[in-house]
């Protein structure tokens, strides 16, 4: 059985831009400039986030207001980009053959923090709160809804995997005949619980995160979404193949030796039926926490021995999207892949340039760096989260 999916459209709400030229554009021009201090996060002080520009959010429709938050917002502001094409699969195929599965890890929190603040001053909640804006499920319930659909539907959160595993989901529902079309995707929202948690596992950064530096310490957190449209058949950029895996080392800590995440690449490479050689770029997970990123150095290095293809964070650029980074990392391989990128470049890898000796060396992106168009075939994407979690996601061109 062939494993490859056609994904047909996307939608994007990200720190770098909502429109696939900007993003592309500041994504392979190592634009920092969305990486900025806010104040009313972290309870000790000023920290650097990835946040969306408010002005680009559109706002939730008026008999959907049961689902009003920012995290939705985020949501919808993707989703607008591919109401056309899911419209379209609708009427061709049925409400009831169109799934939707997205991940998150933070859905409608920050909405509840604000209510209970009010609830502290006032002494009951705003009328606008509800529950249920912060159930993990409300996101992939919001698409539902917003698009009257009937078919599958449920939410993954497994912390910085999640959005990455809800491709594998797609690909089983595809092929089990199941759907015609599957919406997936990811969805987070800055706020105080995620900030001040990893704040407390000594896991956030002091100024902008410093991916496989000798002088890393830590995270940037981020928010964003990003949404595709998977069918079975051909188009310009197709989904090769997803490993996944569960090493369950740690609750907090990856293994040392990666053997999860060496797990899931050779997975995703065997569901693609390639060799590593042929992949030309791979988008880290890249945290910047001294753990995350020594043992991700070795996992690279036992995967790919003497092939190591050129590879970078780009969490530099958007801060760590948690729930959401496997969806918004896998739009910015898709855009690598397609015609937007005429000129092959591959997103710097911004960081101080002291290497970590203890760990082992992997070509990191240079500035202006591009690739041969004919040689940008394969592209991999990896996400490693908490519990030992960890998704690797394989794109390709379609002549690939």
């Amino acid at each position: 059985m062939n494993n490859r999916i056609a994904i047909t459209h996307i939608g994007l709400c990200t720190p770098l831009g909502n429109t696939p030229e900007t993003v592309l554009q500041r994504l392979v021009n190592g634009d920092t400039s969305a990486m900025q201090y806010r104040d009313d996060l972290l309870f000790s002080g000023p920290t650097i986030v990835g946040s969306v520009n408010d002005d680009s959010l559109l706002d939730i429709p008026a008999h959907l207001q049961l689902f009003a938050c920012r995290n939705n917002q985020l949501l919808h502001t993707a989703a607008m980009q591919i109401a056309q094409a899911v419209n379209q699969a609708k009427a061709k195929y049925g409400a009831d053959r169109i799934g939707v599965v997205l991940g998150t890890s933070t859905s409608g929190i920050s909405k509840g923090e604000a209510a209970l603040a009010y609830q502290l001053q006032h002494g009951h909640f705003p009328p606008s709160y509800h529950y249920s804006q912060q159930e993990l499920g409300s996101t992939s319930d919001y698409l539902k809804q917003l698009f009257e659909l009937c078919g599958p539907c449920y939410t993954v959160s497994t912390a910085c995997s999640s959005s990455a595993k809800v491709f594998a989901s797609a690909q089983r529902l595809l092929q089990a005949n199941l759907c015609d079309m599957v919406i997936v995707g990811g969805v987070d929202s800055l706020c105080q619980l995620t900030v001040n948690g990893f704040h407390s596992l000594e896991s956030v950064a002091k100024a902008r995160c410093n991916p496989f530096s000798l002088h890393r310490d830590g995270i940037n957190i981020g928010e964003g979404a990003a949404l595709f449209t998977l069918t079975l058949g051909q188009s310009d950029v197709m989904l090769a193949g997803v490993g996944e895996s569960a090493d369950a080392h740690h609750i907090s800590a990856p293994h040392p030796e990666g053997l999860g995440a060496i797990a899931a690449m050779q997975a995703a490479l065997t569901a693609a039926n390639i060799q590593p050689a042929q992949i030309d770029y791979v988008n880290l997970h890249g945290t910047a926490t001294p753990k995350n990123d020594a043992m991700e150095s070795r996992a690279i290095t036992a995967v790919f021995g003497q092939t190591l293809p050129a590879c970078s964070s780009t969490k530099p650029l958007t801060g760590h999207t948690l729930g959401a980074a496997g969806a918004i990392e896998a739009a910015f391989c898709y855009l690598l892949l397609s015609q937007h990128n005429q000129l092959a470049q591959l997103p710097p890898h911004i960081w101080d340039g002291h290497a970590d000796h203890n760990d082992p060396s992997i070509p990191l992106v240079g500035a202006n760096v591009s690739q041969p168009a004919s040689s940008l075939s394969y592209i991999m994407s990896n996400s490693f989260a908490f519990g030992g979690s960890n998704a690797s996601v394989i794109f390709c061109k379609k002549d690939a």
